[in-house]
């Protein structure tokens, strides 16, 4: 199997790093703390592939996805929603409202631009899964039916695998997936049958496709929403997992089994799945872990709220709140919440986020600006120092929420961010001697590539203040910044960062700055390498 890159946090040590402690006026404004790069000491590791992204199956196939807001409720909308004759999984997910959906054709994976911009985040995972994946009926013929058999959802063709296959081979993101679940993959007795997954695994391995890791169903936690059979329940999710553990093993024992897979909960009244998930029953984790212990990762999803698109549901937030410590700190929420889960049921066992975003139901409004470009880069930041070995951003492409734009495939704010990420922070992490608190949040991890080198992100949530450190060496400065923070055009050191000819990828070289205080503008975002740190831990 794949080796896991296991981190080593105690527990002493995780709850300072994650603590937020309250702190006075008079303590933030101390000017100047010092950063010592070269004396920072390891606190874990994360995969190579750590920063990974969603491409819904839904976009590889075809179908409704989440319809722009500028089309909610329109008659434009709703005739693009019915226009098409090639229309798949036609009905929203159970308890969602159609209106919310928006028919999309397949994504077009041979696209150059895409592909040169996946490859820039490269090595990657590309988790291909999502609601939708539960109810997808894999086509192993040359004529693929015009309408999913009974129990299915969609139809994912032959061409349309094959497409994904050699995407993932092009941009080097092996394909983290999910199993076919719904009602059509089952027998008489309701018991989950592999005789799908075996076809589409056994085609996918023919064609040179690798699937590095696989979850038994996606979000079980609303597991009627994501088309089980009514009155799915955890006992029933138990004896299926068990029935896909054995197969997998069996036939494919080289590939890391993800478990369980779950959804909004935490210990807050934020949380989307606690308290009930509109009229959707819900399966605790705690109960579906029970069966899970012989998984090779804790899996789960984290959104801090559900979109605009979704009010209905409640658990909204807005952009004012978007730079908040308590938005921000949603994040560790979450993982608190699963670590118990996972400490009890699948001890020692990393953590995988195999879907993450701003916002559930596609994103907010301000997910595709530089506002979320915080909240994206804090995230990576949070969750290295507790046993996160990847995350997976949803999603590359789709909706709000995507790195690029849907339309063109142009980079979006966050894009820039997840570059820099890709190039300067390298899989060691390390402790910055800095006490996060509102206002500033710093991260620190071994510079890529440069034995002994250092590289810090250094976030300035105040939207009034300037903030300081020290730094006692001479550094490279790269900073993210925007004319407004709901802007989607952003500048790294000043200069607008945009495509080139034939989509060439700008520069992005960092500005050579002195030892001694660094000053940091109200809502930015900079990127810190010392290569010349010397630090022992980073050799």
């Amino acid at each position: 199997m794949i080796p896991f890159l296991k981190t080593s946090v105690t527990s002493a040590v995780l709850a300072a790093m994650v603590a937020m402690p309250q702190v006075t006026q008079a303590a933030q404004d101390l000017s100047a703390q010092p950063l010592t790069p070269g004396a920072m000491k390891r606190v874990g590791t994360i995969d190579e592939r750590y920063q990974s992204y969603n491409v819904e199956m839904l976009e590889v196939t075809g179908g409704k996805f989440w319809k722009p807001y500028k089309e909610i409720g329109t008659k434009a909308g709703q005739a693009s929603a019915a226009s098409s004759s090639e229309i798949q999984n036609d009905d929203a997910p159970t308890g969602m409202d159609p209106g919310l959906y928006q028919y999309r054709p397949p994504l077009d994976l041979t696209n150059k631009r895409l592909r040169a911009m996946a490859q820039a985040l490269g090595p990657a995972y590309m988790r291909i899964s999502g609601t939708w994946a539960n109810t997808t009926y894999f086509a192993d013929t040359d004529t693929p039916p015009k309408d999913p058999p009974q129990g299915y959802g969609g139809v994912l063709t032959r061409q349309q695998w094959l497409a994904g296959i050699d995407f993932s081979r092009a941009v080097d993101a092996p394909i983290v997936t999910s199993m076919p679940t719904g009602v059509g993959t089952r027998g008489a007795d309701g018991v989950w049958k592999p005789d799908q997954a075996r076809r589409w695994l056994a085609f996918t391995k023919a064609h040179g496709g690798t699937v590095a890791a696989v979850e038994y169903m996606n979000e079980p936690t609303m597991a009627s929403m994501g088309g089980a059979p009514e009155g799915y329940d955890a006992a029933a999710f138990g004896r299926d997992y068990r029935v896909f553990d054995a197969f997998m093993r069996k036939e494919y024992p080289d590939t890391k089994l993800l478990a369980p897979g779950s959804v909004g909960e935490a210990n807050a009244d934020w949380a989307v799945a606690m308290g009930g998930y509109g009229n959707q029953k819900v399966l605790p984790a705690a109960e579906l872990a029970v069966s899970t212990g012989e998984a090779d990762a804790f899996s789960y999803h984290h959104y801090g709220a559900a979109s605009q698109r979704c009010t209905a549901m409640g658990h909204q937030t807005s952009a004012d709140q978007a730079l908040s410590e308590d938005w921000l700190g949603r994040t560790d929420q979450t993982l608190a919440y699963y670590r118990g889960v996972r400490d009890k049921s699948m001890p020692g066992k990393p953590f995988w986020n195999t879907e993450t975003a701003d916002a559930a139901c596609g994103g907010n409004p301000w997910g595709g600006t530089f506002l979320d470009t915080f909240r994206y880069l804090d995230q990576l930041g949070r969750l290295a120092r507790q046993e996160v070995d990847v995350i997976f951003h949803n999603t590359l492409v789709a909706s709000d929420y995507g790195l690029l734009d849907e339309n063109t495939f142009e980079p979006k704010p966050n894009f820039w961010g997840a570059l820099l990420w890709r190039r300067l922070m390298g899989t060691t992490v390390l402790d910055t001697g800095f006490v996060n608190r509102a206002g500033m949040h710093v991260y620190a991890h071994c510079l890529r590539d440069v034995p002994g080198g250092v590289g810090m992100l250094v976030l300035n949530t105040d939207r009034q203040k300037t903030r300081s450190l020290n730094l006692p060496v001479a550094s490279n400065r790269y900073t993210l910044a925007a004319a407004n923070l709901t802007d989607k055009a952003v500048s790294l050191n000043g200069t607008p960062l945009r495509l080139g000819a034939n989509d060439a990828l700008p520069a992005m070289e960092g500005s050579a700055t002195a030892a001694g205080e660094l000053a940091f503008e109200p809502g930015s975002i900079t990127f810190l390498t010392v290569p010349s740190a010397k630090n022992q831990t980073c050799q």
